[in-house]
């Protein structure tokens, strides 16, 4: 990176870190029930936990904020990732079958194992994630072919609309359909500290290696011959990158659903910001991915209230706009 690209990327971190702490904060402050600022405060910093209030700032308000960080996060680097390895500005996790693996799974659990907790829902979903892109990785691989990023969408897209078929005969014959919808719409609701400790060090670790890892991804982005060209172990990396993008998506999607429009929308707009180089274009998603989640939930919160919205329907009213745009730009691009 340049000197400018460098003093580019340090803004837009430092602005996108205060920007997260302030929808963190407001975050904290509004839900269904009102809570005196003073009292949140108080519950932060010295919790009387036979106090209603602080029970309700510590153990809901708090794990969905930093849920909401988390996914965020995620999401975004998953989704430009993604875009960076497969050369396909409109890719996202949801490309691999990760969603709809994960989606399959949670179906099974409601279906056969409707007594699991939360905790258990989340690790089979993720284990229905992996599993999913495993069978991408095995279709793939049959004769032995390259990891080419279009068979690679091809053999994505196919897994998914087999699970997600799966998924909608199993909600219809066990009778599940508004459970699973609700989940599949998005909603971090239902996230508590005990799932943030299983899942937020995978979703840590992920993050890591995809800042490690986003040089990688600025070369593959050239295109396979010019990363060749510059040396570049190209097999090797695509697929170390594809593994952190199953940690990454896998961890959210298990936490809030298959939120969708997340991983594509904000690695666009932070290289409007940030130009095209995916070692800035990585951090700098983690960061706006968490304040568009914490946004979209406080709206998700307030639209309603004191009921919710699904967090995936608010950024689908904004998604699929963008999606719409962001396809005829790319249309006019190749003519």
């Amino acid at each position: 990176m340049g000197i400018d690209a460098k003093k580019k990327t340090a803004w837009f971190l430092t602005a996108g870190a205060a920007a997260v702490l302030l929808a963190a904060v407001l975050s904290v402050l509004y839900g269904s029930t009102g809570i005196p600022f003073g009292q949140v405060v108080r519950a932060v910093i010295k919790p009387d936990l036979t106090d209603q209030q602080h029970l309700v700032i510590r153990e809901l308000r708090v794990p969905r904020t930093v849920g909401c960080i988390l996914v965020g996060a995620a999401f975004s680097a998953a989704g430009a990732m993604m875009q960076g390895v497969t050369g396909n500005p409109l890719a996202d996790s949801g490309l691999l079958g990760i969603n709809a693996g994960a989606s399959f799974a949670l179906a099974l659990c409601l279906a056969f194992l409707p007594g699991l907790n939360f905790s258990g829902v989340v690790f089979f979903s993720f284990l229905g994630a992996a599993a999913a892109m495993l069978v991408v990785y095995g279709l793939m691989s049959l004769k032995r072919r390259r990891l080419d990023p279009v068979r690679l969408v091809l053999a994505g897209s196919a897994v998914s609309i087999f699970l997600s078929s799966l998924s909608q005969a199993v909600a219809i014959l066990c009778k599940i359909g508004y459970n699973l919808t609700f989940w599949t719409a998005g909603g971090v609701a239902g996230i508590r500290a005990k799932q943030l400790v299983f899942a937020g060090p995978v979703i840590l670790l992920g993050l890591a290696a995809a800042v490690f890892l986003s040089g990688r991804v600025s070369l593959l982005s050239l295109g396979e011959e010019a990363a060749r060209g510059l040396g570049l172990a190209v097999e090797g990396s695509r697929t170390a990158c594809l593994s952190v993008v199953l940690v990454l998506a896998g961890g959210a999607v298990a936490l809030a659903g298959p939120v969708a429009f997340v991983g594509l929308m904000v690695p666009h707009v932070v290289r409007y910001f940030t130009g095209a180089d995916y070692r800035s274009v990585i951090p700098c998603s983690m960061v706006a991915g968490a304040f568009f989640m914490l946004a979209a939930d406080i709206i998700s919160r307030i639209i309603n209230a004191p009921g919710e919205v699904p967090i995936g329907l608010v950024f689908a009213v904004i998604g699929v706009p963008f999606f719409i745009f962001t396809a005829r730009k790319e249309e006019r691009t190749f003519e």
